[in-house]
């Protein structure tokens, strides 16, 4: 089962505001990535659903996490239906993550207690989910819709909490677009992992890359 409740999850990823999100079908090279991002102070981590037999990869990365990375809520994301939401839960996830909208993975998480935070591209979408249970929604792809978009969410449904992926860059630029618009928090994916330094496992640059992020949101 979850390591942490649902207000524990969504908690960490408030106060560090960023969810790195990753996947590798080397189980080993995944947990090195893993423990670099929570030695540069990540709290949430999504491990997205990709690639053939990803959950038996989860499974490793979800025992190594327990004890090399206690305080880490370890999730899992690019779940579309209800019977993956229910095989990584099954697996001790500690949230769900779609790319779109899903009322039967609503079922399966909030029978669990589980945070779904599902992918929605429009405000009625946003509103579904939010009736469905859903506490924290992902806004995407990110890159298309833009900070105008959650800005304008925010205005008649100021109760939302936003996480925006897709397009998201570790660069203070791009982040401060986001965080004046309003979200809760952000998802990175391949701007925090460039492919050369995970190929070159060059996990310290990942730690760097974290702290460099983190820092600039805190402050």
């Amino acid at each position: 089962m979850s390591k942490f409740d649902k207000i524990a999850v969504l908690q960490k990823m408030g106060v560090t505001k960023m969810v790195p999100v990753f996947y590798h079908q080397d189980a080993e090279i995944a947990k090195q990535v893993v423990k670099a991002c929570y030695d540069g102070g990540v709290r949430a981590f999504e491990f997205t659903n990709r690639g053939d037999f990803a959950h038996e990869v989860y499974a490793e990365v979800r025992k190594y996490v327990n004890t090399a990375c206690p305080e880490l809520a370890l999730g899992v994301g690019s779940v579309v239906d209800a019977p993956t939401a229910s095989l990584y839960i099954q697996q001790g996830a500690d949230f769900v993550v779609g790319p779109l909208f899903n009322p039967d993975v609503s079922k399966v998480c909030n029978r669990r207690q589980v945070p779904y935070t599902p992918g929605c591209g429009s405000v009625s979408e946003v509103g579904f989910a939010q009736e469905a249970g859903c506490d924290l929604i992902k806004v995407f792809p990110g890159d298309v819709l833009g900070p105008k978009f959650v800005k304008g969410l925010l205005a008649p449904m100021p109760w939302s909490k936003i996480m925006v992926t897709g397009g998201v860059e570790p660069s203070e630029e791009n982040l401060s677009a986001w965080f004046k618009a309003g979200v809760y928090c952000v998802g990175m994916g391949s701007k925090l992992f460039p492919k050369d330094k995970v190929a070159a496992h060059d996990w310290q640059y990942i730690t760097n890359k974290c702290k460099e992020v983190m820092n600039f949101l805190q402050a």
